[in-house]
């Protein structure tokens, strides 16, 4: 927990700034027209904009959506593929 704290801090302000609004709308418009929500829509896309390489999720609906720039995984899956790099 204290990693993600610290992250967040240190990070946070980088990605979800006034100054990254337009990308990350822009880039949240273009993943609603697949089918998902706004607000998951928004969050996929500040991962994008975090180069961020995996997007941990149990939402089904989510998990359905298809993207060369990040993988969407349910947590089981990203813990076999984290064993799977050691």
């Amino acid at each position: 927990m204290m990693a993600i704290e610290k992250f967040m801090k240190e990070y946070a302000t980088v990605y979800v700034s006034n100054k990254n609004e337009k990308d990350i709308s822009n880039l949240a418009k273009a993943i609603m027209e697949t089918g998902i929500k706004e607000k998951d829509a928004y969050h996929v896309a500040c991962a994008v904009m975090a180069e961020c390489d995996y997007f941990v999720t149990t939402d089904d609906r989510l998990l359905k959506f298809q993207s060369e720039k990040i993988k969407l995984v349910t947590p089981g899956e990203f813990i076999r593929r984290m064993e799977a790099d050691k």
